[in-house]
């Protein structure tokens, strides 16, 4: 009997965290394949960062209010401050796109960017040594205190790729 009791109870709470997961609503329209497209469409890799074969990770948080407007923009960190130029950029024209969960007049996001090449077919030697004298050379941005969180939604990693 137990047994049964347990197991039923089992079988309510899984159908409840289920229920509980629907109700949350991704805070981009259409979603997160549709903010992924969104972000690849919209981030325009510049010839700086294609010239020093430039890769990395920018970590940014922002801001934005119950209309979807993005208020303020926060680099949490990046491996160099030229990968967040496009980023912010692609970040400006997402502009009232974002839905404000439980009718808040403000929210906090935090969206991971990965930004890197494509592989090319031939000269492979040169990318490399590129590649690697961008890194000796990069600056990373760095937090060197707390960062307060406060009720911010870490949203999926949108992974930039660039042709050379």
């Amino acid at each position: 009997m137990k047994k049964l009791l347990i197991i039923a109870l089992f079988i309510l709470s899984s159908a409840l965290a289920k229920a509980q997961e629907g109700d949350l609503a991704f805070p981009f329209q259409g979603g997160s394949p549709i903010m992924i497209r969104f972000f690849t469409d919209s981030l325009q890799v510049g010839q700086d960062i294609k010239d020093k074969k430039a890769s990395g990770m920018a970590v940014i948080k922002f801001t934005a209010d119950i209309s979807g407007q993005i208020q303020k923009i926060v680099i949490y960190y990046a491996d160099d401050y030229m990968l967040t130029l496009p980023v912010i950029e692609a970040l400006r024209k997402s502009n009232k796109k974002w839905i404000i969960p439980n009718k808040e007049k403000f929210h906090d996001f935090i969206i991971p960017f990965s930004i890197s090449y494509n592989a090319p077919a031939t000269g492979v030697a040169e990318v490399q040594k590129a590649a690697y004298a961008y890194f000796k050379q990069r600056k990373p941005i760095l937090t060197k205190d707390q960062l307060p969180l406060n009720a911010a939604t870490l949203l999926p990693v949108v992974v930039v790729k660039y042709d050379l």
